[in-house]
């Protein structure tokens, strides 16, 4: 064995790490929305970056990811 055999290309190795990043990039804009007062509700949770936006971006991270690992290898 002269080099390493790795499992996917360069290329698919990259777009594995764009979907993870995609991935967390729409869970931390799921965080936030918390009022500094417990006693206090905020209405802040529901808007839509938490409620639609970001669990849309999370689910494309996923799809993504999941297409880059099924992908076919042209060898």
């Amino acid at each position: 064995m002269k080099g390493k055999d790795f499992l996917f290309n360069k290329n698919r190795y990259r777009i594995l790490i764009v979907s993870l990043l995609v991935i967390g990039i729409g869970f931390l804009l799921m965080s936030g929305g918390a009022s500094d007062d417990p006693e206090i509700f905020s209405d802040e949770i529901y808007n839509f970056r938490r409620i639609r936006l970001a669990p849309l971006i999370v689910i494309i991270g996923f799809t993504l990811c999941i297409f880059t690992i099924l992908k076919k290898s042209k060898n």
